[in-house]
């Protein structure tokens, strides 16, 4: 018998190269065998070397997209990457909460793109505070922990973020303890997670695949510890895929 899937939404911009956003976390939904729906954040003009220019779109066209999606499926689960300000962040989890109150929402805060694009400069405290509160859990890398908390080690940042949402710290940027990643728990518990191999391969949309397996493996009933070890098994196979900058997303 043919089993519906559950719906997870992804909020993410639209690369063209499918490396990373929407497109990369609608591959990684279909690989965990749940159905992706997808609203495009930004129009970006970009390969997975190289990276030209960002078009926003309007918050109107946001909410259409959502609310389009919303009032015709359930969806308990939402991943969020690349958003243009924490204004219009707490914007859509306002709007997606209205929906389901019992949402939980994974943001992917993405700062910088890896062909070294910058999103954002503002670093304003209590902005980030009240984004995180409202949220069930951010992924920030090493770099991006710093940029939200910068008067921090990456350690102490994911500590404090903790005590508003959960928090998956992702390794890449690690240079002291390469690929190993952090899951800071609301409960106050602190997981390091250890890297079985390390891949000599770096791909483009690492972190997108890794928050969204990290929303699929949630939205198929894993709790919290279990889900993101999932995930950084997922991503350890994506990143061992080939040897080029675009991984290939395997079951």
């Amino acid at each position: 018998m043919n089993r519906i899937r559950t719906k997870v939404l992804s909020i993410a911009g639209f690369d063209p190269s499918a490396g990373a956003g929407v497109l990369a976390d609608i591959k990684t939904f279909e690989t965990h065998k749940v159905y992706g729906l997808g609203v495009v954040s930004s129009l970006t003009v970009q390969n997975d070397k190289e990276f030209l220019a960002n078009q926003w779109i309007p918050i109107d066209n946001l909410l259409q997209q959502i609310e389009v999606l919303l009032k015709e499926y359930k969806v308990e689960f939402v991943k969020i990457g690349l958003i243009e300000s924490y204004d219009i962040l707490l914007q859509l989890v306002e709007v997606l909460k209205g929906y389901n109150p019992k949402v939980k929402i994974v943001w992917d805060p993405v700062i910088k793109a890896s062909a070294g694009f910058t999103f954002h400069a503002d670093q304003n405290q209590e902005k980030i505070s009240k984004v995180c509160s409202a949220l069930y859990m951010i992924t920030p890398n090493w770099n991006e922990i710093q940029f939200l908390v910068p008067d921090k080690d990456p350690i102490e940042a994911g500590k404090y973020l903790s005590s508003f949402c959960n928090v998956y710290l992702k390794g890449g940027h690690n240079s002291k303890n390469e690929a190993r990643d952090y899951l800071f728990s609301m409960d106050g518990k602190v997981y390091p997670f250890k890297p079985k191999t390390i891949v000599p391969y770096p791909k483009h949309g690492s972190g997108c695949v890794l928050s969204s397996a990290i929303t699929a493996n949630l939205a198929k009933g894993y709790p919290l510890l279990k889900a993101s070890l999932r995930a950084k098994d997922y991503v350890t196979k994506f990143l061992a895929s080939n040897q080029t900058l675009l991984g290939n997303h395997k079951g």
